[in-house]
């Protein structure tokens, strides 16, 4: 487990192009070490944000794309296409813009894909695509990502796991069907915490004042079931990347005075 470390921005804008810049730092040191590189990507405002920023970054062509494995936290379960899909929407900010190699990029399935309407074992089955992709030196059932990103809702969720509910329990399986969460759609599929911590690094992601009163309990000792964000931590990581209005309630002796 790893101690979280703080960046606050001033901006949510600012905010997305420092940790895009990050990201292409990491990816291109992580192909330069070991050849290839993985990475783990999120929705939601603050996800798409980052790669809107990612693909107007003059340096992501440092990027070798074609030795990049992309993962999802989670997906919304909806059809293949649909505008509210985490696939869907990254493909927009940037995906379709780069030269990815098609077999390096696993989506998490869609709901009129060969499992049907069937959100637990569509998440059998990219359960069981992690597992393939992992090697004897991730000494596990997922591969060692490089950076696994992870927006923070409000209500302190990570990717979907909700407070209280029974993904957010979960100690064994890597990836669960999550039915009734809260937030619409209500079915959906989502990596537990056991397999993000299989991480080198963790970031979360939270801009707006929205964000604040979530970032200020997953920072102050709150319990993983309860808030769900404290208990996302890499093995050799944890960034919180904030802008100003969603680090506003937290004191400010958390975070370096250099923090843009």
């Amino acid at each position: 487990m790893s101690a979280p470390q703080l960046v606050v921005h001033r901006d949510k804008q600012l905010m997305a192009q420092a940790a895009a810049a990050r990201l292409i730092t990491k990816i291109v040191d992580a192909q330069a070490a070991r050849g290839s590189a993985s990475v783990v990507l999120t929705g939601g405002r603050n996800g798409n944000g980052l790669l809107a920023a990612l693909a107007a970054a003059p340096a992501r062509d440092a990027i070798d794309w074609s030795r990049l494995d992309l993962w999802w936290g989670d997906e919304r379960f909806l059809p293949e296409g649909d505008a509210e899909r985490n696939v869907t929407q990254a493909r927009e900010a940037l995906l379709d813009s780069v030269p990815l190699n098609p077999s390096r990029m696993h989506p998490m399935p869609a709901s009129d894909g060969p499992y049907g309407n069937d959100a637990d074992t569509a998440a059998t089955a990219y359960a069981r695509e992690l597992a393939a992709a992992a090697g004897p030196e991730d000494h596990g059932d997922v591969p060692t990502f490089d950076v696994l990103m992870l927006g923070v809702g409000p209500d302190t969720h990570v990717a979907s796991l909700f407070p209280e509910h029974p993904g957010v329990r979960e100690t064994e399986r890597t990836v669960v069907g999550v039915h009734g969460a809260p937030k619409p759609p209500p079915t959906r599929i989502s990596l537990t915490l056991p397999a993000i911590r299989a991480a080198r690094e963790v970031w979360l992601l939270a801009a707006g004042e929205d964000k604040a009163n979530a970032a200020r309990i997953a920072l102050s000792g709150a319990g993983e079931i309860q808030a769900p964000a404290a208990g996302a931590y890499g093995r050799a990581r944890t960034l919180w990347l904030l802008d100003s209005a969603a680090a506003s309630q937290l004191p400010r002796g958390l975070y370096p005075p250099a923090s843009p």
